[in-house]
């Protein structure tokens, strides 16, 4: 039986205000590309993987964002910033196209910063964010994973948060070959929630494909209740001293439900190389400006992959 945790809110009428982004990461996957400049500002066409989630947010109408930084990060913060010298020039050469796009940037949202000192752990990035969130629900986006969706990922969530009065969690279906890179859940099949929301039992963090309880693999974007903190603070270190957000969510569960959506939408992982080359080919084939001999190029390329040699 479950008891639900205290709380200042309703979910039922409260809004979604605030959404936490960890990218603290080193984005070792990308060296040398990383050795100078975040992960999260490698460009997808011609804009940077991160503006993607944070305009996810901005069409959610999550007006606050929170991003839990570390060292070498600031190029987060100037992107978001307004630059004085960038706008004049652009302002003198009457280049009002280019001036627009990058005014709207600056003021697309308010950002707040927290560093996380050292990189403990996704459970810990977001405990980090503790004083930043208060005592109201908010969303965690992991920049890595993004997310083509109308209506947005975050918004399909915090639809579901409204309708079940609890934390809720972004799901996939993922091939059995790879399920043991992600958290996956585990179903309670006598809750009856419509189709693609489910009441979740268990959460495993990245199980053998043999141990895995379902193909339902947890991707990144949460829409949590602030009870969460405690958990996560309650949450020992894993075998690589790590919280895991996985590991925090299964000590919350002790006390509270939790759900979990089904996102409907096309998602790119890209914290990996292949996941990265596939995005970019999709956003500039959904571009109107580049589609079409972008595509023609495509079809003309006579590649072959290059023969391993062991």
């Amino acid at each position: 039986m479950y008891i639900r945790a205290a709380a200042c809110y309703d979910a039922l009428v409260t809004p979604v205000r605030k959404a936490v982004f960890p990218v603290a990461g080193l984005g070792t996957r990308f060296l040398p590309a990383t050795k100078a400049q975040p992960k999260e500002m490698l460009p997808l066409v011609d804009k940077p993987i991160i503006q993607y989630g944070v305009e996810e947010a901005v069409a959610a109408g999550i007006d606050n964002i929170i991003l839990v930084t570390g060292r070498g990060k600031n190029a987060i913060e100037d992107h978001f910033d307004v630059s004085v010298e960038l706008e004049a020039f652009l302002e003198a050469r009457g280049k009002r196209d280019q001036l627009d796009e990058v005014r709207k940037i600056s003021n697309m949202i308010n950002f707040t910063y927290v560093r996380q000192r050292e990189p403990l752990g996704l459970g810990h990035a977001v405990l980090v964010a503790r004083e930043l969130v208060g005592n109201e629900p908010f969303a965690v986006i992991l920049g890595d994973d993004v997310i083509d969706a109308d209506p947005p990922a975050i918004t399909q969530l915090i639809d579901v948060f409204h309708r079940v009065n609890g934390p809720v969690l972004a799901v996939e279906r993922v091939p059995r070959e790879d399920i043991s890179s992600y958290g996956v859940i585990k179903i309670d099949e006598s809750a009856k929630l419509g189709p693609g929301v489910f009441q979740v039992s268990d959460l495993v963090e990245k199980p053998s494909r043999e141990e895995a309880p379902s193909d339902l693999a947890i991707i990144g974007r949460y829409v949590l209740t602030p009870d969460i903190f405690p958990a996560l603070a309650a949450t020992k270190s894993d075998r690589t001293g790590e919280i895991q957000l996985t590991n925090g969510l299964r000590e919350l569960l002790k006390s509270r439900p939790i759900y979990a959506c089904e996102i409907k939408g096309v998602r790119h992982d890209t914290g990996n190389k292949l996941g990265f080359l596939k995005a970019v080919v999709y956003f500039a084939l959904r571009r109107p400006d580049l589609a079409e001999k972008f595509s023609a190029y495509l079809r003309s390329l006579n590649l072959q992959a290059p023969v391993s040699r062991k």
